[in-house]
């Protein structure tokens, strides 16, 4: 009996507070409604005088170019050539002006230099560098040539050498 008497009781509540919660909502939503003839729309202004400061706040995506100078900066930084060099390559500086030449440590040991931004022929790149490599090191240097990223990668950490190389060289 008392359990009968509890289910009743809960289902009652149930049912006043569905009616008190759908009360509340018919209500809240007659005294939102508003007709178009009494809306008021701001009007809108454009400036393009006051666009200057909101370009200030947006960052460059690229470094502006450094002033040209003759020989390296005091950081060792040195500018490129005035024209290209006359190579069936091409190798692009990074966003930052810089050659794009890296160093890889992979696997605790693996340790390789990776030039990117490669334009044109890239096996006439590879030939090139090992050709170097050779001179510098007195042996043939494994390379990897990925033609689709345009990237070629020498097993060994060479970026001194061949940050130097391609500096001798116009890049």
């Amino acid at each position: 009996m008392a359990a009968r008497f509890t289910l009743q009781a809960a289902s009652l509540r149930g049912a006043l507070r569905g009616s008190c919660y759908l009360r509340a909502r018919l209500s809240a939503s007659v005294t939102g409604i508003r007709f178009a003839s009494q809306e008021h729309k701001p009007g809108l202004v454009e400036s393009t005088e006051e666009y200057k400061f909101v370009e200030r706040l947006i960052p460059p995506s690229r470094v502006p170019d450094p002033p040209r100078h003759p020989g390296p900066s005091p950081s060792g930084w040195a500018p490129p050539a005035g024209s290209p060099p006359s190579l069936p390559y091409f190798i692009h500086r990074s966003r930052m002006h810089n050659i794009p030449v890296y160093t890889d440590l992979t696997h605790g040991n693996r340790k390789t230099t990776l030039v990117r931004k490669v334009e044109g022929d890239i096996w006439a790149l590879d030939r090139d560098v090992r050709e170097h490599l050779r001179g510098v090191t007195g042996r043939e240097q494994p390379t990897q040539v990925n033609e689709v990223t345009m990237t070629l990668r020498v097993k060994g950490h060479f970026d001194k050498e061949l940050k130097d190389w391609l500096l001798s060289k116009g890049f």
